[in-house]
């Protein structure tokens, strides 16, 4: 039986953001169309000679993108929405980038998380027949070849790619027929070109599927197995629906995750596996950092391989590399105990290599030993956590009895108007920063120029007229770093960037101990910024299973057990907001829907520990304290009920790329508490018209209360300059006062 290597996907962005510098600076018109061409260039040779040399036999090609997988295929397919065709048909850059980012009157495509992960996706839309565009596949495929490289083209497959875009006129079951005979063109084209394999990604075979859909799968691949050229059907993420169907598709391999869950492993047991067939062995973590247990591993592919008895293996991550870091090589500056004990994707593949030479030799090799993470446990966390009671997640007044207090104390108009946190970290901000981290400016200094941000913010939101104001989070790098900086067991990296979207990149910190809070993290600027105003100022924190799942997670405990600890942390933060005089407190949950596990069966235990959660963290306080929380990017009929349960006063979620279809949720569903609708893209840079904001306002008040409704951004300024972001604001200030003219004589 033969054995290989093989990778699924690697980081785009290069190993000190390369690619996120050449595309800003392509937006800012600093850098040009050929500079940063070329630098795509250079990191896509780069990312293949790095998988070349770590040993890898199939590589990758087509993973990577200038923004994002999802929207380069919609272009192959020819899938352009009208809006963005008003020049014909093309796959120049200005048509791709207006399709992810958006024009003057052009709003962009929507975007939402990629399954389970961080990474958002640009959602393609079918309004179109499809037609061959450009073959970026056989165009990277030439050019890896070219270069000595055997590649692999990687093509979200037909029936993800459907699954995953948004009927625009067009519906699935129209377009099927005309979207196949474009995929069997690219591959024929393939062929021809004398490519091997093909990897076609269907990730969305690990979602509950009905009868209909995978007799929709079974007709796609009996279609495109007649091309002469050799298909991975590659799943991840979970254990495939319909597995004995799924593995008799006519391909010649199949790509199975055997970390991320033990279904697949259970049902190969049971139904066994085609012998005339390879079998993509996902055995290390494409979505943790902790280094691979090998001996483990070891012995369960073995166990794999002898139960499966296939044609042949390939040993490959349980998924694309995009999700990790480029290499814990970077990391200098950390423990070395720490160190040792991680694997970013460079690593990974080393692994990989490791495992498929000692499966071919059938032994292990001496020094491919575990290093074991010592983890600091810190006895009174624990207590804590142990000690929890129902009465410790629940408020003492029901919401009805809170909003008129909260009202008689805040006293707000008919649609108030906030900002969802953060506010433009211009180069000052960042130059400060680092010039504080480097030791070359003070931390008087320091905090006296963060001090006069937050006056210059609290300024401007006054004359732009918003009613609920915030401090601008200056001090602030990230969401989740920032907290993750001022608790006990979290290390945070320095190079550890994994792309988020577009340009857009987070380093996730790695909780690798007990977490507590050893002193206030945010009351010192929200009050100052409270002192500058009469008007009330949120108190800004990231919320606990946020921080859970935007974070590299321990594993020797539950999940649930590291929300609580993060949790009870921030409730002394809020108890203490509260207790200086902070009349509101912001806890975002962006990250709640992410962590939705794929499989409806599985759902019920994670939401009952996510919203618990969240209610251990403002449980306490007092019912004139009005508790925020703030979403974005998530199918919320999903998990209605369970935010509800959260028990915020007001939830701010976004409304704009959708046009206000995510109002929808709320049609069936009786939502009786505050809601903050994202009127204003914050993703792009166009400034939205007054009559844009007021049609999204307009349509959510045929759902909802005008005495629920609250205006604002959908996510955070941060991204954003301030000469897109002040009239932005004055428009959706602007739309707020009209409809309080049209409608607060009604109410």
């Amino acid at each position: 039986m033969d054995i290989w290597s093989s990778n699924l996907g690697y980081p785009r962005m290069g190993a000190k953001r390369e690619l996120k510098k050449a595309l800003e600076g392509y937006w800012q018109r600093k850098v040009s169309q050929e500079e940063l061409e070329n630098t795509a260039l250079m990191l896509q040779r780069q990312n293949w000679q790095t998988q070349k040399e770590a040993g890898i036999d199939f590589i990758p090609v087509g993973d990577f993108s200038l923004y994002d997988h999802m929207l380069d295929m919609a272009v192959m397919l020819g899938l352009i929405p009208a809006r963005f065709r008003k020049d014909g048909l093309k796959a120049d850059l200005d048509t791709y980038f207006t399709m992810a980012r958006g024009a003057k009157d052009i709003p962009p495509l929507e975007m939402t998380k990629w399954f389970d992960t961080n990474y958002h996706y640009l959602v393609p839309e079918l309004d179109t027949k499809p037609s061959l565009l450009v073959n970026w596949a056989l165009e990277k495929s030439k050019l890896a070849k070219e270069l000595g490289i055997n590649p692999k083209p990687v093509l979200v497959g037909p029936y993800t790619f459907l699954k995953l875009s948004k009927e625009a006129g067009v519906s699935r079951k129209e377009i099927l027929s005309d979207l196949l005979s474009v995929y069997k063109e690219i591959l024929n084209q393939l062929a021809k070109e004398g490519i091997e394999w093909v990897q076609m990604d269907e990730p969305a075979l690990v979602l509950d599927m009905e009868e209909e859909e995978i007799k929709q799968v079974e007709d796609i691949y009996k279609q495109l197995s007649t091309l002469g050229l050799n298909i991975v059907l590659q799943t991840y993420f979970g254990g495939v629906s319909f597995y004995e169907r799924v593995v008799s598709l006519p391909v010649q391999a199949i790509g199975l995750d055997f970390v991320r869950t033990e279904e697949n492993l259970e049902n190969l047991k049971k139904f066994g596996f085609p012998q005339d067939k390879i079998l993509g062995i996902g055995l290390v973590n494409g979505r943790n950092v902790w280094r691979t247990d090998i001996k483990k591993a070891f012995n369960l592919a073995k166990e794999i391989i002898e139960t499966a008895k296939p044609k042949g293996v390939f040993i490959q991550p349980s998924c694309s590399l995009l999700h990790l870091p480029v290499t814990v090589s970077l990391e200098t500056q950390l423990p070395e105990e720490i160190r040792n004990i991680l694997a970013f994707a460079q690593e990974r593949l080393a692994e990989v290599a490791l495992l498929t030479k000692a499966l071919k030799e059938d032994q292990l090799s001496p020094d491919a030993f575990t290093h074991e993470v010592e983890v600091h446990a810190l006895p009174e966390v624990k207590e804590r956590v142990k000690k929890l009671k129902e009465e410790d997640f629940r408020r003492v007044d029901p919401y009805e009895v809170r909003v008129q207090r909260q009202q008689a104390v805040l006293n707000l108009p008919l649609f108030p108007t906030t900002t969802i946190g953060s506010f433009p970290q211009t180069k000052d901000v960042r130059q400060m920063r680092a010039k504080f981290r480097r030791g070359e400016i003070s931390e008087a200094e320091y905090e006296q120029f963060i001090r006069e941000k937050m006056a210059f913010c609290i300024g401007v939101q006054e004359g732009l007229g918003l009613d609920v104001l915030v401090h601008g989070e200056f001090e602030r790098s990230d969401m989740v770093e920032y907290f993750a900086q001022k608790m006990t067991g979290f290390i945070v990296t320095k190079h550890g960037w994994v792309q988020s979207y577009g340009s857009r990149c987070v380093r996730p910190p790695i909780i690798y101990a007990d977490v507590s809070r050893p002193a206030p993290m945010t009351v010192k600027e929200i009050t100052y910024a409270q002192s500058l105003t009469k008007k009330p100022v949120k108190g800004m924190l990231t919320g606990p299973v946020t921080i859970l799942n935007w974070s590299f997670v321990r594993e020797d405990i539950p999940r649930s057990e590291v929300a609580y600890q993060i949790a009870l942390a921030l409730r002394d933060e809020v108890l203490d907001l509260e207790k200086a005089g902070i009349k509101i407190i912001q806890i975002d949950e962006p990250a709640v829907r992410e962590g939705l596990p794929l499989k409806k069966k599985d759902r019920p235990a994670y939401l009952d520990w996510a919203v618990k959660a969240f209610r251990l963290t403002h449980a306490k306080v007092k019912a004139e304290t009005q508790i925020h929380t703030h979403m974005c990017y998530a199918e919320f009929q999903d998990i209605i009920e369970a935010i509800d349960a959260m028990d915020a006063d007001v939830i701010s979620i976004e409304c704009s790329r959708s046009q206000g279809d995510i109002i929808s949720s709320f049609e069936e569903y009786h939502y009786k508490k505050g809601i903050g609708l994202g009127v204003y893209d914050i993703h792009s840079p166009r400034v939205p018209s007054v009559e844009e904001m007021l049609a999204i306002l307009r349509r959510c008040l045929k759902v909802l209360s005008p005495k629920q409704l609250w205006v604002n951004p959908d996510c955070g300024l941060k991204t954003r300059q301030w000469e897109e972001v002040i009239p932005s604001l004055q428009n959706m200030v602007t739309a707020a006062k009209k409809l309080r003219e049209e409608i607060g004589s009604r109410t």
